[in-house]
């Protein structure tokens, strides 16, 4: 048989990177190797997100382009992810095949049952141009996951996904997802239609693969989930809050030795508690780092969001943040042209960003997503107005963001080297605090390792600097 190859094209955010590094060890348990090239794939699949409209029309861009190259060659189609029910509908006419990610076990009967020959079935299948059903053997048995029925309730769903083991797309950072779905409704949010309700993966498990990253030398670990924080609040008192099982992955590192970082996106301002902050001061191995969505700086928006936290409820929090963890770095998300945003509510949101002061912010113009309530009320705010406002508050970031990074200048940091840099001859790298580093050197081989960097310039959202020798107790 010949060889098979896949290409995946991940869209959304770093939850959907995560899902498809198990998409992906349940091809490679198909006989099906990635490839960077879609060009020469032979199956290639879209892991999508509704949660953003600019991340739909990509979805119908790239599959307009495959769908041409089918009249000249044998190619199949697939989409998941984090999918609508309407946007579902519209592309079940487009790929050949479109699934859940809660149904990523059966994958591989369905895309037998389609008619596509994989290396399990090769033997059987060699005078077939279609696989049965029952040829293929239980992929289960290939990614070590526990027997049982689908799609029984949520929690089973996920606990029998969650075993998948992923294939990291990294050799030295690596995303664990601790919890699924969203319970919170935000009203312009389509989390909750896409993901379902929030259910937190066990602690036993999640520790596991945190331990096993360290004994392998990863040296960056984000937790993933829509709502980190409330970790655990599902399990009725069966399992630990998020600040405990914080505490526990801090004493993994103090354990190992070993120099690495732990990072978390996203929590929610209301289940912020000061236990959470006061375990990221106790361990060197927790980030100073904090992703903090605020989404609007105007009380009124905030209540339409339905939110259910005050711009005096966040403040509260960034206080104890700066008190507790005065090194930390504060990013946060943040919509402007909401549904009924006011000038007068948008100047709140200016007086938030600088009243902050964070050093970096995601903002975004809003945009109605079919299931969120929202999407029920009047898109009121101009398109020419969303963007202007985006242009402002980006501005005023600027402003607040430039005076962190001036202050970094003239001082040391240790700095994880993640890649090359679009400058020729630099390489890039993180602060702790996730500022981009770039600096002058052309040995490849620091990639995914920590180093030393004296930081001689900045920017607002960057610094740059010069390779300095650090004590190897000091990264």
């Amino acid at each position: 048989m010949a060889h098979k190859t896949c290409y995946i094209l991940t869209l959304g955010c770093q939850m959907n990177k995560s899902d498809s590094e198990r998409v992906q060890t349940v091809l490679d348990a198909m006989g099906y190797s990635a490839t960077g090239d879609e060009n020469s794939a032979d199956l290639v699949g879209i892991i999508a997100c509704s949660v953003r409209q600019k991340a739909i029309d990509k979805v119908y861009t790239r599959i307009y382009k495959w769908n041409q190259w089918k009249k000249k060659k044998n190619l199949v189609t697939f989409l998941t992810g984090c999918i609508l029910p309407a946007d579902m509908e519209r592309f079940l006419k487009l790929f050949d095949l479109v699934f859940t990610m809660n149904d990523l076990p059966e994958f591989p009967r369905v895309l037998s049952q389609y008619g596509v020959v994989t290396a399990f079935s090769a033997g059987q299948a060699q005078n077939r141009s279609a696989v049965s059903i029952d040829t293929v053997p239980d992929i289960t048995a290939e990614v070590s996951l526990p027997t049982g029925d689908t799609g029984v309730d949520s929690r089973s769903v996920m606990d029998r996904f969650w075993h998948i083991q992923p294939t990291y797309h990294s050799p030295f950072e690596a995303f664990v997802p601790i919890q699924n779905g969203c319970d919170k409704f935000c009203t312009f949010c389509a989390v909750p239609y896409t993901r379902g309700r929030e259910v937190s993966r066990p602690a036993g498990e999640i520790l596991e693969e945190v331990a096993c990253l360290i004994e392998n030398d990863y040296k960056s670990v984000t937790l993933l989930g829509q709502n980190v924080n409330s970790y655990g609040l599902d399990r009725n008192g069966s399992e630990m809050s998020f600040a405990g099982l914080l505490d526990e992955i801090g004493k993994l590192g103090l354990k190992s030795g070993k120099n690495f970082r732990v990072y978390f996106t996203s929590p929610h301002p209301r289940d912020m508690k000061p236990e959470v902050i006061d375990v990221i001061a106790r361990y060197p191995h927790l980030a100073k780092q904090i992703h903090l969505p605020l989404q609007s700086g105007d009380d009124h928006i905030l209540s339409r969001m339905n939110r259910n936290h005050t711009v005096e409820d966040y403040a509260g929090i960034v206080k104890y943040i700066r008190d507790k963890l005065p090194q930390a770095t504060l990013f946060t998300d943040i919509i402007v042209g909401f549904a009924g945003e006011k000038e007068e509510h948008f100047e709140n949101t200016r007086k938030a960003v600088q009243r902050f002061a964070f050093n970096m912010a995601y903002i975004a113009a809003y945009s109605p997503r079919p299931g969120a309530v929202s999407a029920r009320w009047d898109d009121d705010v101009p398109v020419a107005t969303k963007k202007n406002r985006l242009h402002r508050l980006t501005a005023d970031l600027e402003v607040t963001a430039y005076k962190h990074t001036q202050e970094m200048v003239g001082k040391t940091y240790t700095v994880l080297v993640t890649g090359t840099d679009r400058k020729a001859g630099y390489l890039s790298g993180m602060t702790e605090g996730k500022i981009v580093v770039r600096f002058p050197h052309n040995d490849i081989g620091l990639i995914g390792k920590f180093t030393g960097i004296y930081v001689t310039s900045a920017t607002p959202f960057s610094v740059e600097g010069a390779l300095v020798k650090v004590p190897q107790h000091e990264i």
